[in-house]
């Protein structure tokens, strides 16, 4: 693997997935086991929809475990909380002002196993979050939105502790 193929994330965004990935292991996994067992003891395994259904849920779970391993082996910490400037970089909170409406709005820029629309965090590869790269107060990034093109004054930068909801949240 090349270090391109690092994920970058915040120290919480890491630790989220390895409480994930232990539950998975330590829980679901004996948890699925039990069900296989017990569904492969109701008989002909060919008409038994009770272990096709657990087989099926054991394989997404293995899945998922394979990819939360993944990810965490690559994991790029940055921890936005020893982050400063005056540009918008990942980890950044970014406070908006859509030019059109002049509604404001802010996002914080997270990486993609992170981003969570109802906490306004979004993937740093997203095309709000691209457009926003490298941006100051001042600027303006514009976006192709499936509206159409929007421009939104950036008018504050900061980098707070990932895990505390951004103080607009209310």
């Amino acid at each position: 693997m090349s270090g391109s193929d690092n994920i970058p994330m915040t120290p919480h965004g890491l630790q989220k997935l390895k409480d994930e990935l232990k539950h998975l292991q330590s829980v679901e996994r004996g948890k699925i086991s039990r069900e296989i067992e017990v569904a492969r003891a109701h008989g002909d395994l060919r008409e038994n929809a009770e272990y096709h259904a657990a087989k099926e849920k054991q394989s997404h779970i293995e899945g998922r475990i394979l990819t939360l391993g993944d990810w965490i082996a690559r994991a790029e910490v940055i921890d936005p909380a020893k982050l400063g400037g005056d540009k918008v970089i990942f980890g950044a909170t970014v406070e908006l002002v859509d030019t059109e409406n002049d509604k404001t709005i802010s996002y914080r820029l997270v990486g993609e196993t992170e981003a969570d629309l109802k906490k306004r965090w979004i993937a740093v590869t997203s095309p709000v979050a691209r457009a926003l790269i490298g941006k100051k107060v001042g600027d303006i990034a514009t976006v192709q939105s499936p509206g159409g093109v929007r421009e939104l004054e950036v008018t504050k930068v900061s980098f707070e502790d990932p895990q505390e909801e951004p103080a607009s949240a209310s």
